[in-house]
């Protein structure tokens, strides 16, 4: 593994780099490249080790080789899938197998990576797979607080503003509802002010935030 003079974008310091590989040299080698290159890095020899030190709180992305005793890398990556594990996960092998590459990603992976693999070019993958997780992260935490919000409004709140964001006139859904138009000006007053949403295009926003799984 050649090491190289690389930049490394390590704003989020809660990230850390998850390494798990049965080879030993390896480990140290890889943890010795990230933590020079200024990140976080934690080292595991199985799959199992690092599910059972895993935790819900641990951001960041995982660096999994295939082929390993016991539990594969791919058999791991299997689990965390299955657990909902939304770290990133770059897969390492010392072989070019297309039908494990194609499982790997269909399992979710997000990159692919041949051993032996030059240090600047595994530092641009990490560093990748550290920028989407937090963005996941960020998007996760918007659409908690969306939901936060929405959860404020009362049953005939959420009524109107159903309504109100499906393209129907304040008439429309005073009809709609058997209220006044002057109670539906009331109600959309109170779930902006609620929601603070800006305008009603904000809302709508906010309104398909909440229903994306």
């Amino acid at each position: 593994m050649t090491v190289s003079n690389s930049q490394v974008d390590s704003r989020d310091l809660a990230a850390t780099v998850f390494v798990v590989d049965d080879d030993q040299a390896m480990r140290q080698s890889i943890e010795f490249l990230l933590t020079s290159a200024g990140l976080s890095a934690r080292t595991f020899d199985s799959g199992r080790a690092f599910l059972n030190a895993f935790a819900p709180d641990m951001h960041g992305c995982l660096l999994l080789d295939v082929r390993m005793p016991g539990m594969s890398g791919l058999d791991l990556l299997e689990k965390l899938r299955e657990s909902h594990v939304n770290l990133p996960v770059i897969m390492v092998t010392a072989y070019a197998d297309v039908p494990m590459a194609v499982r790997a990603m269909q399992c979710g992976a997000c990159d692919f990576i041949e051993k032996p693999f030059d240090a600047a070019v595994l530092l641009e993958r990490v560093n990748k797979a550290l920028r989407l997780e937090l963005a996941t992260r960020a998007d996760d935490e918007h659409r908690r607080l969306v939901r936060h919000r929405l959860d404020r409004l009362t049953p005939r709140e959420r009524e109107v503003m159903d309504l109100v964001v499906s393209g129907m006139l304040n008439k429309q859904v005073a009809a709609e509802l058997g209220i006044s138009i002057k109670t539906v000006e009331t109600h959309r007053a109170c779930i902006m002010e609620k929601t603070a949403a800006g305008s009603l295009a904000e809302l709508v926003r906010m309104s398909l935030i909440a229903q994306d799984k």
